[in-house]
C-alpha cells in the first residue's frame, strides 16, 4: 500500500517512519485474529447460559455462577454470545478480504481458526444438542441395547446423558453409521456420566477429521485448480466449520474429513483407496455414499481404450471392481461396530425426518400451500408436507442423476458433479440442518471462485448459523429474528465487497476523531482496513 508524505508537513525522519509504520498494514492479521479469538471466548462465556446447558449442571446449576442461566443472567450470556458471534464474522470477512487480494497465505488463515476455534474447546454445545444424542445412542451400545431398535429413553443407567437428549430423540432410532457410534460408545466409555466431559472428548475426537481435512485440501486445489488460502478460508476458517461443526459439534467433521482424503486418492487414480474411504465415510454418516459412483466414472476412465463397446467395458470393470471393494468394507464396518451385520441404521435413516420447517424447500413449499388452503378450509398441514417432499425427492434423484452423466468424462469434472450432488442432497433431501451445507462445499471450495460467489457464501454462512437459537431450537419461524437475520447477513456480504458499506465506521471514526487532529484521521483508516 503505497504512502505519500507532502514534505511541507512532514516532520522529522522518524516522524515519517512512524507514520509509514501504521498506515502499511502488517503481512500477518494479529488485530483480525484478535478479534475473532476475543469474539469466540465471549461467545463461549455466553454458551454457558444461552447455548445447550446441562439439565443439570453440576458447576453451574447452584454454584455462584447459576445466575447466568436464568432471567436477566440469559439475557446477558445471549448478549454475550451474539456479540462474539459478531466479532467473529468481522474477523472472518477481514481475513477473506486479504485472502482475495492476496496479502496474507495459508499460515494466518490456519493461525485464525486455530484461534478461533480453541475456546469452543470447552463451550457447551452450540447452536444444536445432538452430541448429548450422539453420546446417548453411544451408551447404548455400550450397555447392550441396540440403537437402530430403541431410542436412548430405555436406557436405565447414566441418567444425565438420557434426560439431556433432546425429546425429539428421546424414542427415536440412531440415523448414524455403525463407525460413528462405535466413536460415540468408545467416548462413553471413558467419561461416563459426565456430560462435560464427553462434550469435550466428542470434539478432541472430531479434531481427526478437521485434521484430514487440513491434510487433503492443498491437495484437492492442487487438483482442482483453487486458491488454497481462500480454500482454507471457506471451508476451515469460516462460522459454518468453527461454530457449527466444531462448536456443535457434529459427527459431520469426521465423515467429511473421509470423503476429503478419498476425494484426494481418486484425484491421484488410487481408486481402490478411494472406495475405501468414502466407505468408511458412508458408516460414520450415510450421506457420503453419494460420492461413490462418481468414483466409478473416474476409475473407467482412467482404464485402457475410448472405443464404445471397449468404454462400456470398462465402465462395467471399474463398477465390478468398485462393489467389490465396498462389500467386505462394509461389511467388515458393521461387524466391528455391532457385532453384527445389523443394517437397521438404514431405516434409522428416517428418524430425522421429523423436523419440518422451510429450510429444507419442499418442505416449505407444501407449508406455503397449506397456509394457503388453511385459510380456506380447515385441513392438517401433514398431507401438502409429504406430497411436496416426494415431489422434491423425485427432482432430487432426477437432478442427481443427471449430474452423475455428466460425470462420465471423469476427473475434475466427476468431483465437481459429486460436490454439487451432495450439496443438492443438503438441499432437497429433509430434513435441511444447517451443517448439512458443508458436505460438498468443502469440496467446492478447492475450485476456483469468483469474489461475488465468495460474497454469497459469506451470506449463506451467516444465515446458516443465525436461523437456529443458541440453544438447538429452531428459529424459522420467528419473521422479525429472521428479518433481522437476513439483513446482518446481507451487511456481511457486502461487507466482503467493500469495507464498511453503509460508512458505519467511518462515522463513528469522524464523531470521535477532534477536529483540530485531521493528520490522525488517515492512520485511523489506515488501521481500518487492515
Amino acid at each position: 500500500m503505497a504512502t505519500t508524505i507532502d514534505p511541507s508537513t512532514a516532520g522529522s525522519d522518524a516522524e515519517q517512519a512512524e507514520t509509514v509504520r501504521v498506515r502499511v498494514p502488517s503481512r500477518f492479521p494479529y488485530r483480525t485474529i484478535a478479534m475473532g479469538t476475543i469474539g469466540s471466548t465471549l461467545l463461549m462465556i455466553g454458551a454457558l447460559g444461552a447455548a445447550g446447558v446441562l439439565i443439570r449442571d453440576p458447576i453451574l446449576g447452584h454454584g455462584p455462577m447459576s445466575w447466568i442461566r436464568y432471567g436477566h443472567g440469559r439475557a446477558i450470556a445471549n448478549a454475550l454470545l451474539y456479540i462474539g458471534f459478531a466479532l467473529i464474522v468481522w474477523a472472518w470477512v477481514r481475513l477473506g478480504r486479504y485472502a482475495i487480494t492476496r496479502r496474507i497465505g495459508s499460515g494466518p488463515i490456519l493461525a485464525a481458526a486455530g484461534c478461533w476455534m480453541a475456546p469452543l474447546l470447552i463451550s457447551p454445545p452450540l447452536f444444536t444438542r445432538d452430541v448429548f444424542s450422539y453420546l446417548g445412542q453411544g451408551a447404548q451400545l455400550l450397555y447392550g441395547l441396540d440403537p437402530y431398535q430403541h431410542g436412548p429413553a430405555e436406557l436405565e443407567v447414566l441418567p444425565n446423558v438420557v434426560q439431556n437428549v433432546h425429546q425429539v430423540w428421546q424414542t427415536t432410532p440412531a440415523p448414524y453409521g455403525p463407525l460413528y457410534l462405535l466413536i460415540s460408545k468408545g467416548v462413553v466409555a471413558i467419561t461416563g456420566d459426565n456430560l462435560i466431559l464427553g462434550v469435550i472428548l466428542t470434539r478432541v475426537v472430531l479434531l481427526v477429521g478437521l485434521a484430514m481435512t487440513l491434510w487433503a485440501l492443498p491437495r484437492l486445489v492442487r487438483h482442482l485448480g483453487g486458491n488454497l488460502p481462500i480454500a482454507l478460508w471457506l471451508a476451515v476458517a469460516s462460522p459454518m466449520m468453527v461454530i457449527h461443526l466444531f462448536g456443535g459439534p457434529h459427527n459431520d467433521l469426521m465423515m467429511i474429513g473421509f470423503l476429503t482424503v478419498g476425494v484426494v486418492a481418486a484425484l491421484e487414480r488410487k481408486y481402490p483407496v478411494a472406495v475405501v474411504l468414502i466407505t468408511v465415510a458412508m458408516l460414520i454418516k450415510a450421506t457420503a455414499a453419494i460420492a461413490l459412483p462418481f468414483l466409478v466414472w473416474m476409475w473407467a476412465k482412467d482404464l485402457k481404450g475410448s472405443e464404445n463397446g471397449v468404454r462400456f467395458k470398462n465402465f462395467v470393470k471399474a463398477g465390478a471392481a468398485s462393489v467389490a471393494i465396498f462389500a467386505p468394507v462394509f461389511v467388515a464396518g458393521t461387524w466391528v461396530a455391532l457385532g453384527s451385520f445389523n443394517l437397521g441404521w438404514v431405516a434409522g435413516l428416517k428418524a430425522p425426518q421429523l423436523i419440518a420447517n422451510w429450510l429444507n424447500p419442499p418442505t416449505g413449499v407444501g407449508e406455503v400451500f397449506y397456509t394457503l388452503v388453511h385459510l380456506v378450509v380447515n385441513v392438517q398441514s401433514s398431507p401438502f408436507v409429504t406430497v411436496a417432499r416426494v415431489i422434491g425427492m423425485a427432482v432430487l434423484a432426477v437432478f442427481v442423476a443427471r449430474q452423475w452423466w455428466l460425470a462420465r468424462v471423469g476427473g475434475t469434472e466427476a468431483i465437481l458433479r459429486a460436490a454439487i450432488s451432495l450439496l443438492s442432497v443438503s438441499i432437497l433431501f429433509p430434513p435441511t440442518l444447517p451443517w448439512y451445507f458443508t458436505w460438498g462445499f468443502v469440496i467446492l471450495a478447492a475450485f476456483k471462485w469468483r469474489q461475488r460467489h465468495l460474497a454469497v457464501v459469506v451470506a449463506v454462512s451467516v444465515f446458516l448459523v443465525l436461523v437456529y437459537y443458541p440453544t438447538g431450537e429452531q428459529a424459522l419461524y420467528d419473521w422479525w429474528f429472521i428479518a433481522g437475520v437476513v439483513a446482518v447477513s446481507v451487511y456481511a456480504a457486502a461487507s466482503l465487497l467493500r469495507p464498511d458499506p453503509l460508512g458505519l465506521v467511518a462515522a463513528f471514526k469522524k464523531q470521535s476523531t477532534p477536529a483540530e487532529a485531521p493528520f490522525l484521521a488517515e492512520p485511523a483508516k489506515a488501521e481500518h482496513a487492515e
